[in-house]
């Protein structure tokens, strides 16, 4: 299974998800997909609706996790089902 990393925003209401590319394409760089989604309920009542996925070499997405955290997201672990 691939490990997630994710990212809740201040108010609580979206979430990010980082993953890295577990299936390899020959000529294609490693690569992070980004998901986007939004909280529906409670955290932990439900799981977030999923609105968007990107992809974005590795790099790309660290500087993008980071940016995200000095703006005030903050790490979570997964708590639904």
């Amino acid at each position: 299974m691939v490990k997630s990393y994710w990212l809740i925003n201040s108010n609580r209401s979206e979430v990010k998800r980082f993953m890295k590319n577990d299936k390899s394409i020959d000529g294609v760089f490693e690569y992070m997909f980004i998901d986007t989604g939004k909280i529906v309920g409670g955290i932990g009542n439900k799981p977030p609706v999923m609105t968007n996925t990107v992809s974005v070499e590795i790099d790309l997405a660290r500087e993008i996790y980071e940016r995200l955290l000095s703006q005030g997201w903050r790490k979570i672990e997964k708590v639904w089902s």
